[in-house]
This record gives C-alpha cells, sequence and structure tokens, in this order.
C-alpha cells in the first residue's frame, strides 16, 4: 500500500476514535478508556502482579548474569501486536516518578499505571520443563490467549 493511503487510513481511524471518545465523553463526562480503568479498579482485588518463586529465582539468576545496575527493577508492561492484539513484555528498567511498584518474591516490579488495567491479578511464571521453558502469564484479563502464551486478548 502506498504511503500516502497509509497515511489517510491512519487518519481515518484517528478520527473515529477520537469522535467515539468525544460523544461518550459528552454523554457522561469519562472517556471509554477512563470507564475501563475505574471498572477494572473496582473489579479486581488481590495482588497486582505478582511472581511465582521459579519465575522470581530466574529474574535474580538474569540480574546475577547480567551484573546488572541496581537501580534496574523489572518491568511488566503490554505493547500492541502479536497474534492476539496484545503482547507481554519483561525487561529491566529504572524506576519513573509515574511507575506503580509492587513486590513480589522479593523482586521490585514496577509498572506503567496505563498498563496496570491489563495486568492486574496477573502471575508471571517460568517454568523450567522438556515441554515448556520460559516466561509464562497467566493473566485473568485475557478473554483469549495465543498457543505461545506471549499475547493476549480482553
Amino acid at each position: 500500500m502506498p504511503a500516502e493511503k497509509e497515511d489517510n487510513l491512519d487518519s481515518v481511524i484517528a478520527d473515529l476514535v477520537d469522535d467515539d471518545e468525544d460523544e461518550s465523553t459528552e454523554q457522561n463526562g469519562t472517556s471509554p478508556l477512563e470507564e475501563m480503568q475505574a471498572s477494572a479498579e473496582v473489579e479486581f482485588s488481590g495482588p497486582a502482579v505478582q511472581l511465582t518463586e521459579r519465575a522470581a529465582d530466574q529474574v535474580r539468576h538474569i540480574r546475577e548474569d547480567e551484573d546488572l545496575d541496581g537501580d534496574l527493577y523489572l518491568r511488566v508492561a503490554v505493547e500492541g501486536g502479536g497474534c492476539s492484539g496484545l503482547s507481554y513484555k519483561l525487561g529491566f528498567d529504572y524506576e519513573s516518578e509515574e511507575d506503580e511498584v509492587i513486590i513480589s518474591q522479593g523482586i521490585k516490579i514496577i509498572v506503567d499505571p496505563k498498563h496496570m488495567m491489563y495486568l492486574k491479578g496477573i502471575t508471571v511464571d517460568y517454568p523450567d520443563g522438556l515441554d515448556a521453558r520460559g516466561f509464562t502469564f497467566d493473566n485473568p484479563n485475557a478473554s483469549e490467549t495465543c498457543g505461545c502464551g506471549s499475547s493476549f486478548a480482553t
């Protein structure tokens, strides 16, 4: 598709999203995103993000092997993409003023508050068997997941 047509399509989509948000905000004073965040906060109780002992051990192992700066913490996030629409991201990052901080299994976890609505209640594990190896995510917010377990839809 030529770049000009892609730009036009992006503009049309952006306008539609803006129109929907404007209409919804005019009707009840909140945007759809704010409504989703509010309902997620009301419906959930329990640990926001937790690690299993195996996942925490693996995080400690990676931190040791990579000789990471003590000010780098485990960031749990989501991004657009993947088989099901959203993908999980794990990595080490510096804490920002906006981040929510969670301690699980002695590991400091940082999460951007914008991502929390997708992550509340998630458990991160690290199976180490022959049939599965690597970080896995058990997300109560996911309406569907992909076969690889690294993406989901709400």
